[in-house]
């Protein structure tokens, strides 16, 4: 979803990301901030992400966060197989027990 989030909306510091994945699901999901970071950080040392300090909008000091190539092509491939996963859920949740 990080990664997703960046590629839609560019560069993000970490409110940012997580409001904006929470806004995208019509608030359906909830973004627990003990994990983003962790996340954020383990993303950055595969190199998916990259990041670099700015001022927010509040002009608070932030690390704003951007996808990289690699990144790009990990979103291409975890799309792939997430939406084989809900393919095959779906075909499991759709069968009849008759």
């Amino acid at each position: 979803m990080v990664l997703k989030t960046l590629e839609s909306a560019g560069r993000l510091h970490g409110y940012g990301i997580a409001r904006q994945i929470e806004e995208t699901s019509d608030d359906l999901l909830s973004v627990n901030y003990e994990t983003l970071y962790p996340a954020l950080l383990k993303l950055e040392q595969e190199n998916y992400i990259r990041s670099e300090w700015g001022f927010s909008e509040n002009n608070r000091k932030a690390k704003f966060y951007r996808l990289t190539l690699k990144g790009r092509k990990e979103l291409t491939a975890a799309t792939s197989r997430w939406q084989k996963m809900t393919r095959a859920i779906g075909l499991i949740l759709g069968e009849s027990n008759e």
